[in-house]
């Protein structure tokens, strides 16, 4: 039996909400972020798209491309709590609820709570109660996959619902850009157009094998959704496998001191997050992105779980010494994250992920 699987992305999720609460911001072109010379957009408002503005885009760059845009600062408690509205919604329907974010999830509606039969009424339900509770719109996609389910709640945003059949799916995918396929990035979707691969059809003509000589174990996945296949169920537990936070600095920094003293920052947020989660973890990330926009990375794995503030910033400190030239080139962010949780780390079960977003004090 075909599954039923829905997904369900906010439109614009954080501008919308901002939109929703201040009147005043209605139909105008909104970022949710800092807007100065070293903030980053968080979220854009479609009237911000339309000048090309979009999330992560440096505050100054989408300054340039829509000058009268307006800045609004995150409220992500507010999100949290209209996200939690939302899951709730989405639970009425089904416990099988996979969250990627606060703003979107998957929903495996096969069996469900109120025995309908159809997954596109439930979606239009759905979107109904969602618009009705929260005054919000949301995208839904319906397939019998998750890969499709997503893409397709991609295809008519905003306030779209988009049906994907096994009977339309081939030809769908054979005519889709190779840059909407999961899993397909900027660096990616290159490498695939130097191949002369552009569209699903593209796709298909290579083999598994020579797929995955070009792009490693992803090859064999792009192998199965430019078929339509997609095996994965949707996870209602989730187990955190990282936690971390990074810091953008006001000014580019080189002194060493002044390092270690951001350094100690990220650390105490750091383990403030862990200890907040239950999180366990024995891998320490470290990551620089200096002035020119050069990342580079260094970690550590310990024996036993990292439990302390002092365990954490002594190897942040240690790993920080053996980046090369630390205090001859400037940093614009730095950023520590915990990995490689143990089987003693909490299980998080139907909670809405948050992102590791940056911090300032």
């Amino acid at each position: 039996m075909l599954r039923k699987i829905i997904h369900i992305d906010m439109d614009a999720f954080y501008a919308s909400i901002e939109q929703r609460d201040n009147p005043e911001y209605r139909g105008k072109p909104v970022a949710v972020g800092y807007g100065g010379k070293r903030g980053v957009v968080a979220a854009a408002s479609y009237e911000a798209r339309q000048y090309g503005v979009h999330s992560a885009m440096a505050s100054v760059t989408a300054l340039r491309k829509c000058p009268h845009l307006i800045f609004v600062m995150p409220r992500f408690e507010v999100y949290k709590t209209v996200s939690n509205q939302i899951m709730q919604i989405f639970r009425e329907y089904t416990d099988k609820v996979e969250p990627l974010s606060l703003d979107e999830a998957f929903l495996d509606v096969t069996e469900n709570k109120k025995v309908m039969e159809f997954a596109t009424q439930i979606a239009k339900e759905i979107k109904q109660k969602i618009h009705c509770q929260t005054r919000l719109t949301a995208s839904a996609g319906v397939s019998y996959n998750k890969f499709l389910a997503k893409i397709a709640s991609d295809y008519n945003k905003p306030n779209g619902l988009y049906v994907i059949t096994p009977e339309k799916a081939e030809k769908f995918l054979e005519k889709l850009g190779i840059e909407k396929f999961f899993g397909v990035g900027r660096v990616t979707a290159h490498r695939m157009h130097e191949l002369g691969i552009r569209n699903g059809f593209d796709l298909k003509q290579h083999s598994e094998k020579e797929l995955v000589h070009h792009f490693g174990k992803a090859g064999a996945l792009y192998h199965q959704f430019a078929r339509g296949i997609d095996e994965r169920e949707v996870e209602s537990e989730y187990v955190r496998k990282s936690l971390g936070a990074e810091e953008t600095f006001a000014e580019d920094l080189h002194e060493l001191v002044d390092l270690l003293r951001a350094l100690d920052d990220i650390a105490r947020e750091v383990h403030r997050r862990a200890e907040k989660r239950g999180f366990l973890a024995k891998t320490v990330t470290l990551k620089i992105k200096y002035a020119d926009f050069a990342v580079v990375t260094r970690s550590r794995t310990v024996v036993n779980y990292l439990r302390t503030y002092d365990q954490l910033f002594d190897i942040g400190k240690e790993l920080l010494l053996q980046v090369d030239d630390i205090e001859e080139r400037k940093i614009r962010l730095m950023g520590l994250t915990l990995k490689n949780a143990g089987t003693d780390q909490v299980v998080l079960t139907n909670q809405p992920l948050q992102l590791t977003l940056e911090f300032k004090e």
